[in-house]
């Protein structure tokens, strides 16, 4: 074994080491629990060249050694095959999803999976608006001035609108026109809807049909569509020593939805790791943040993924957001 793999497999077993027991690693404990292979001198000889890197610390004189962000981040970026979760996992994880009546209660359930298995605080954003299609909507006349308009993506997200009119609707005309539209519409994406309209609409009709078009932009542009659920944030509290300035930031920062969304928004797409101070928001510097986007009907709509110190299971954790997410693109492009 060359000098350079066994820093790597040294790196790996104080991150290993450390995030099971929250104790500083030392070197004689490395070379008997890991069997290196070499001596406790020549693994002291390793560690002081990963702490010259920048990739371990030693927090005390005379104290063993614990992971930097950077060692973090290299260890993560060295993961060749991440284990997936254990039968039992999977089962619960099935009995829990089965069942869920809507995208409400989707989310609900997905999220709540994800905290209890990882530990951490979870968080699923909904089902972008501009990012998914129509599968049907509703014309309903309130009075003769105004109509309720109903949206329904494929994703199973409604969303609700009220439209005025200058003169009177029959509700015969508005049912005609919402049959007109979900044969034109539905299947294509909310945000092409304005350029395919319906051919040969009567004037005022025509007129009420490019107000839907409008009204669905206007939903797709608004501030505050993009929702977010949360779930295990008391799970934070158990990790609060891993936390050396406080933990209050991190719980302040996971209250502020925008800057979630924000932090996921610049995530790539697909798996996506941010460590530490690899995080834009400063109450999350000390956190590690590992989401993954889910798909309905094969386009990647939004993000699932986990909040908690950057002392955590990196590996099991990739493993669960990575299930969480598939089921949720099964079960959303299923509905």
């Amino acid at each position: 074994m060359g000098s350079e793999e066994r820093r790597t497999r040294v790196l790996e077993a104080i991150v290993r080491d450390y995030v099971s027991h929250r104790e500083p690693v030392g070197s004689r404990a490395l070379v008997e629990k890991y069997r290196l292979g070499v001596s406790p001198a020549t693994v002291r000889n390793d560690m002081s060249v990963l702490e010259d890197e920048g990739l371990i610390a030693q927090p005390h004189t005379s104290a063993g050694r614990i992971p930097t962000d950077l060692g973090y981040r290299t260890f993560v970026n060295s993961l060749q095959i991440i284990e997936p979760l254990s039968p039992s996992e999977r089962r619960a994880m099935e009995r829990l999803m089965d069942g869920a009546v809507d995208l409400d209660d989707v989310i609900a359930r997905a999220v709540r999976l994800l905290a209890g298995i990882t530990h951490q605080a979870a968080v699923v954003q909904y089902p972008s608006l501009n990012k998914v299609s129509l599968r049907h909507l509703e014309l309903i006349g309130v009075g003769d001035l105004h109509a309720l308009l109903v949206i329904i993506t494929e994703a199973g997200r409604v969303e609700q609108r009220t439209l005025v009119f200058p003169e009177p609707v029959a509700a015969a005309t508005l049912e005609d026109l919402a049959r007109t539209l979900n044969n034109e519409w539905a299947g294509k994406s909310l945000d092409s809807l304005g350029s395919s309209m319906p051919e040969h609409l009567a004037p005022p009709v025509e007129e009420i049909a490019q107000a839907v078009s409008a009204v669905v932009e206007s939903a797709l542009r608004a501030e505050g569509e993009e929702r977010i659920m949360l779930a295990g944030t008391a799970n934070l509290s158990r990790h609060h020593l891993d936390f050396a300035r406080s933990i209050s930031p991190v719980l302040e920062a996971l209250e502020e939805q925008v800057v979630l969304l924000k932090l996921l928004g610049a995530m790539q797409d697909g798996m996506s790791i941010s460590i530490g101070e690899e995080n834009q928001s400063d109450g999350l510097s000390e956190a590690s943040v590992i989401s993954s986007t889910y798909d309905v009907d094969d386009r990647s709509v939004a993000r699932v993924g986990i909040i908690g110190p950057t002392r955590m299971d990196y590996p099991g954790s990739i493993a669960a957001v990575q299930a969480v997410a598939r089921y949720l693109s099964e079960i959303l492009s299923a509905h």
